[in-house]
């Protein structure tokens, strides 16, 4: 892979170590810094028959793997969960290694986020993981899906009354110290995020097909807000495949060149 930016002095080609800088959250977080992860073609679409894996490529899989490496906790809709039959976070001896060199649990958790606890306990989230899934939820859940949920293994946490906002999301994730959060979607719940003023940072890949057809839109909302934010990286790979990282502008100054 070949960095696109950066000073002139740079090197170009990427090494594990290059990349894993690249990627790294910032330093002595206090509180959650949100990062959501996605793929689209270059038509636009997220998925293709209602997965995302169709767009995955050797690069854009590489970089899935450190994101999750990299963080306290893999955060993911249940719309997700249901479409791409989620499953726990995969490891190995030298992946728990590194995780706890860097202060992090052996395996980062999945947590769902859902306000009607509508997951089967026959999904891979709960029959296919080496640690449970934390599942928040609402009062509002009916109390036949919270206790089910419950009974498959889940780590379940009502947060709310009766919906998951921003805010109290992040209340959620602070409350259970996870500073470094992967978001791996989906649309709606990225949308509610940027809605709510949460997101920090976007890791973006554009594989290098044309779908004309499948799910668009990475994130949807039913008042589209305005969010700016600044490049911190592109990286190439030689098949085409462009990664992509950008950063809330504030959230730029004062970082290091290495990101």
């Amino acid at each position: 892979m070949q960095r696109l930016d950066g000073g002139p002095d740079e090197p170009r080609t990427l090494d594990e170590d290059r990349l894993r800088a690249l990627y790294a959250y910032p330093d002595e977080l206090t509180e959650p810094w949100i990062r959501i992860n996605f793929v689209s073609s270059l038509d636009g679409a997220v998925s293709v028959e209602g997965r995302s894996g169709a767009l995955g490529s050797p690069a854009d899989k590489k970089v899935f793997g450190l994101l999750r490496e990299l963080a306290d906790v893999i955060l993911v809709g249940a719309g997700t969960v249901r479409a791409e039959n989620y499953g726990g976070a995969r490891t190995s001896d030298a992946l728990r290694a590194r995780r706890e060199q860097a202060g992090l649990t052996p395996i980062p958790p999945v947590a769902v986020v859902t306000a009607s606890c509508d997951l089967t306990p026959e999904l891979r989230l709960f029959t296919d993981t080496d640690i449970p899934p934390v599942v928040f939820t609402t009062a509002r859940a009916p109390e036949a899906a919270r206790r089910a949920v419950q009974e498959a293994g889940a780590d379940l946490r009502v947060i709310s009354e009766d919906d998951i906002d921003g805010r109290t999301l992040r209340a959620a994730l602070a409350g259970a110290g996870w500073t470094r959060v992967l978001c791996e979607g989906g649309p709606r719940l990225f949308g509610r995020m940027i809605d709510d003023g949460i997101v920090d940072d976007l890791c973006l890949t554009w594989a290098p097909v044309l779908t004309a057809g499948g799910a668009g839109r990475i994130a949807t909302s039913p008042a589209p807000v305005l969010t700016p934010l600044r490049r911190a990286h592109l990286i190439c790979d030689d098949d085409g495949t462009l990664l992509t990282r950008w950063v809330r502008p504030d959230a730029l100054e004062g970082e290091s060149d290495g990101r």
